[in-house]
């Protein structure tokens, strides 16, 4: 952490805006960030994060994907049109190829499944301009992408566990056992 705490220190600007409608997340991620040198701004919601932009467009910002009153991509689109050089990193708990191709192509430099260590954003958030930040260090396990996959598509098919089984093309029953168990680490 301390290598990050420096990097942070030696910016010109370090105002963040951490945007998620799960209060305990964005409070933790916020605080995770402000003890790393960040001046965090949290809200959460879209028409929030629009009016924080407006006043002030930060140089790097935390957005949630989805949320209860629209996408963080319009965001991503407000903050490069007030600001085109921010650096903004895409947080999801949906994380899917075609989301994040369109994170990336809103402006997003990278684009990470939640829950995401505040580490792992701050490198994102300072990665080289023309690279790549580096791999995390504690990556989802197979099983936990696995799982959150099925609760995604769980989620969209409103909960209905024969619907889910039959669109991922497995038993009722064992669709029933992974949704019982705890969520792999």
């Amino acid at each position: 952490m301390t290598d990050i705490a420096t990097a942070i220190g030696a910016l010109p600007e370090r105002t963040v805006l951490v945007l998620d409608d799960d209060a305990p997340l964005r409070t933790r991620l916020g605080r995770a960030l402000e003890t790393r040198g960040f001046e965090v701004t949290l809200v959460g919601s879209v028409a929030e994060a629009m009016q924080a932009v407006k006043h002030h467009a930060p140089a790097f910002a935390v957005l949630d994907l989805r949320l209860e009153d629209g996408n963080g991509l319009q965001v991503v689109e407000v903050i490069h049109n007030e600001r085109p050089d921010a650096r903004v990193v895409m947080l999801t708990g949906y994380g899917n190829i075609a989301t994040a191709v369109a994170a990336v192509k809103a402006g997003a430099v990278d684009y990470l499944p939640k829950p995401a260590d505040a580490d792992d954003v701050a490198r994102a958030l300072l990665a080289a301009r023309d690279g790549t930040a580096p791999p995390p260090e504690n990556p989802m396990s197979a099983d936990r992408v696995r799982w959150e996959h099925i609760q995604r598509i769980y989620e969209l098919c409103g909960h209905n566990i024969s619907e889910t089984a039959r669109r991922l093309n497995m038993h009722r029953r064992t669709l029933q056992r992974i949704l019982a168990k705890r969520a792999p680490r």
